[in-house]
C-alpha cells in the first residue's frame, strides 16, 4: 500500500482556493463580472486617479491589458478618465453605475464570506488573523 504524501499548507490552501474560487467567479457571473474584472474595478474605486501603469501593478497585468479592461469599461459606462486629454496622464474614476455594480457585487460576497465562514470557521479566524499581521507589517509574504 503507498503512503500517502506528508501534508503540504501550500496543497492543502489552493485546493481551497480553486473550490471557492469557482463559487466566486458563479457569484459574480450574473452581474457580467469575472474576478479579475471586479479586482480591476475595485483597485480604481480604492484609487480614484489611478493611472493605467499602477493600475497594471496592482493587478499584476500589462498596461496595455489595462488599457483594454479599462476600455471595456468605460464602453460600459462603469469608469470614467477624468482627464480625457490626448497626451495627459489617464486619471481613472469609477462612475455611479460602477459603484452599483460592485455594491452588487458586495452584496454577493457577502453572501459567499458567510457561507465560507460557516463552512470552514477556524480557517475563517486564522485568514482574519493572518492578515491582521500582514497589515500591521509584522510579516512578510
Amino acid at each position: 500500500m503507498p503512503v500517502p504524501p506528508p501534508f503540504s499548507p501550500t496543497v492543502a490552501l489552493l485546493t481551497v482556493v480553486g473550490v471557492w474560487q469557482e463559487e466566486f467567479a458563479e457569484a459574480l457571473k450574473p452581474l457580467g463580472l469575472t474576478s479579475r474584472k471586479y479586482a480591476l474595478l475595485g483597485h480604481i474605486r480604492a484609487t480614484p486617479g489611478i493611472s493605467f501603469s499602477e493600475l497594471a501593478r496592482r493587478s499584476r497585468i500589462t498596461a496595455p491589458s489595462a488599457h483594454v479592461a479599462v476600455a471595456a469599461f468605460k464602453d460600459d459606462g462603469l469608469v470614467e478618465d477624468a482627464t480625457a486629454r490626448a497626451g495627459a496622464a489617464s486619471q481613472l474614476q469609477v462612475t455611479a453605475a460602477g459603484e452599483q455594480l460592485l455594491a452588487d457585487a458586495g452584496v454577493r460576497l457577502a453572501e459567499l464570506d458567510a457561507r465560507f465562514a460557516a463552512a470552514h470557521p477556524g480557517l475563517t479566524e486564522a485568514l482574519r488573523a493572518h492578515v491582521a499581521e500582514l497589515m500591521s507589517g509584522r510579516e512578510n509574504l
